[in-house]
């Protein structure tokens, strides 16, 4: 793979996240082999940094249903968690970390399917005032 591209995983990271992905051993089942873990890993870079649909992750990595599934495996068995707080730790020894200041980042968008509607509101009895809005 191009090493200029943004899914690279450089071998010195992909040796800090290799401990933390499930161990998988072969059952002897028969069918079609299962893809390295660290192209997938690639594939699940490349969707999260692109925003892309599953489906159009290039088939460099894998098919997009295959890094689908393994990306709700790891997510399930805390793989990203774990990663994650690895990755920290690391930098915080290496460089060290300022935990005095901190940020959070948000949007808001609209729903592009504009959300649930609103339920009938029933009436809880007779009012007098006026429907109007002034």
């Amino acid at each position: 793979m191009d090493r200029n591209n943004f899914s690279y995983i450089p071998e010195e990271l992909w040796a800090r996240i290799v401990p933390h992905l499930p161990r998988v051993d072969d059952d002897g089942r028969t069918g079609r082999p299962r893809k390295p873990d660290k192209r997938i890993f690639g594939g699940i870079v490349y969707r999260l940094r692109t925003g892309c649909q599953w489906k159009a992750i290039p088939r460099q990595f894998a098919s997009g249903s295959t890094c689908h599934r393994r990306f709700q495996e790891w997510t399930r068995a805390g793989v990203f968690q774990r990663v994650f707080a690895d990755l920290v730790r690391f930098y915080d020894e290496l460089v060290g970390i300022d935990w005095k200041w901190s940020a959070l980042d948000t949007a808001m968008v609209k729903a592009p399917k504009g959300g649930t509607r609103p339920g009938r509101i029933l009436p809880i009895g007779r009012s007098w005032a006026s429907s109007a809005t002034f």
